[in-house]
C-alpha cells in the first residue's frame, strides 16, 4: 500500500449510519483512518446527499449518480452492478496505482471489464448475493418484484462466478467464504469480521420487560421472519412481544394487532430503538437467509440481554456461543418460556465483552486488513 493510500468504492454514501448495510462501511473507514491510511473514497448515490462527516476520515471524497430505471438494465450484468458504472469513477481510479477496495458485488463493474488490471483489487463480500436475491424472491408477494429478484439472482450467480478469481475476496461470514472457495472455486478468500460502533457490552443485569424483534421491516425477509414469529410462536404465548423497525406494511401491522400481548413500533428514532433494545428481556431474531452477518444481532448482543436465534442466523458468523439457538416453532416456544424467567448476569456480559475485544475488535481487524493489502 504505497504511503498507505487506498481507494474505497462504496455502493451507497456511508453516512448517516441509519441501516445495516452502511455500518460496516463507515466504521471500517474510521478504523483505517485511525491507522494512518489515506483513504480516497468513491460513493455511488441514488438520493443520499454528500456528507461533510466523511471528510474527517478521507483525503478525498467523490460522488457518482447511480443509473436508475431502464437505463440501468442489462441482459448480461445484474442491475445492482450495471447501475453503478461511471466514466468519472474509472478515470479517477486509473490516475494512480493505489490498491482498490470494492464494497460489495455492486461496485465491481470495472473489475469485470478488466479496467482495474493494473491495481491490487479487494472485494468486500457483503453476502453471497445470488443466494440473497433468491431468498428475496421466495419471500416477496408482489409478482413484479418477485420476478425482478428471480432474474437478478440468475444473473448474479453467473456474474459472481465470473469475478470470483479477479480479486481477493474478503467475506463477512465464514460460510460465505467457504461457498466462494468450494462452489465458485475462488483461490483467494479470507474471512474478515464486520466493523461496528460498539466499544462496551452494556446489557443490563436482571430482567427486561418484553421480547423484541427489530430490523428493517420493509425488507421481505424481515417481514417473513416477523410473520413466522407472530403466527407460529407468539400466538401461543402470552408474553409481551414488541416488533420495531422501519416501514412496516399494513398487512404486518394488522397481524401484530390481532393479539393483545403484541405491538409494533414503526420508524423509531435511533435513540428510541436503542432504548427498546436495552429494555428487552429477550431478542428473538430468526432468519431465513444464511449469508452475510446480521448486524441487528451484534447490536442486540452488545446492547441487550438474551438472544434467541435459529441456525441460519448465526451459521458462519462465529456468534453461536453467545446466543441461544433453537430450530423450529416448538423449540422457539420452549426457549422463550425458559429465557423470559432468567436473570441476565454479569458473567454473561463479560463473555460478550471478550467477544468484542477479540473477534470483533475494529483496531485489530483494521491492522489485519492493512496486512492483507500489503501482502497481496
Amino acid at each position: 500500500m504505497p504511503d498507505k493510500h487506498l481507494h474505497i468504492v462504496t455502493h451507497d454514501v456511508p453516512w448517516p449510519v441509519d441501516h445495516g448495510g452502511i455500518t460496516d462501511l463507515y466504521y471500517k473507514i474510521k478504523a483505517l483512518h485511525q491507522q494512518g491510511v489515506q483513504i480516497h473514497l468513491h460513493c455511488f448515490t441514488s438520493g443520499r446527499r454528500p456528507q461533510v462527516e466523511l471528510n474527517r476520515y478521507c483525503v478525498s471524497v467523490d460522488y457518482y449518480s447511480r443509473i436508475t430505471g431502464f437505463r440501468g438494465i442489462s441482459l448480461r450484468i445484474p442491475y445492482i452492478v450495471n447501475s453503478r458504472k461511471n466514466r468519472d469513477l474509472i478515470t479517477n481510479l486509473q490516475n494512480d496505482h493505489y490498491p482498490v477496495l470494492l464494497e460489495g458485488i455492486h461496485t465491481t463493474y470495472y473489475l469485470y471489464t478488466g479496467q482495474l488490471k493494473d491495481h491490487k483489487v479487494f472485494i468486500r463480500l457483503h453476502n453471497v448475493e445470488f443466494a440473497y436475491y433468491k431468498q428475496l424472491a421466495g419471500a416477496e408477494k408482489n409478482i413484479f418484484k418477485k420476478y425482478y429478484f428471480h432474474i437478478e439472482s440468475l444473473l448474479l450467480k453467473r456474474y459472481e462466478h465470473s469475478i470470483s478469481q479477479k480479486g481477493m475476496i474478503l467475506a463477512v461470514n465464514k460460510e460465505d467464504a467457504r461457498f466462494y472457495r468450494e462452489v465458485f472455486h475462488a483461490n483467494r478468500v479470507q474471512f474478515l469480521p464486520v466493523f461496528h460502533p460498539y466499544l462496551l457490552s452494556v446489557g443490563k443485569e436482571s430482567k427486561g420487560c418484553y421480547c423484541l424483534y427489530h430490523g428493517n421491516l420493509a425488507v421481505p425477509e424481515n417481514e417473513q421472519a416477523v410473520t413466522w414469529l407472530l403466527t407460529r410462536v407468539f400466538h401461543e404465548l402470552e408474553i409481551p412481544f414488541v416488533v420495531a423497525g422501519r416501514d412496516p406494511s399494513k398487512k404486518l401491522q394488522h397481524l401484530v394487532h390481532i393479539h393483545k400481548h403484541t405491538c409494533i413500533v414503526a420508524n423509531p428514532s435511533q435513540q428510541e430503538m436503542q432504548d427498546l433494545i436495552a429494555k428487552a428481556q429477550l431478542h428473538v431474531l430468526p432468519s431465513f437467509n444464511i449469508t452475510g452477518v446480521k448486524l441487528k444481532l451484534l447490536n442486540a448482543l452488545f446492547n441487550g440481554r438474551f438472544c434467541l436465534v435459529n441456525p441460519a442466523t448465526v451459521k458462519g458468523s462465529t456468534l453461536e456461543a453467545y446466543c441461544h439457538v433453537a430450530d423450529g416453532a416448538d423449540a422457539f416456544i420452549a426457549k422463550v418460556r425458559e429465557l423470559y424467567q432468567l436473570d441476565y448476569t454479569e458473567q454473561e456480559r463479560e463473555q460478550r465483552q471478550g467477544l468484542l475485544m477479540h473477534a470483533f475488535n475494529n483496531e485489530e481487524n483494521a491492522l489485519r486488513l492493512i496486512g492483507i493489502i500489503n501482502n497481496e
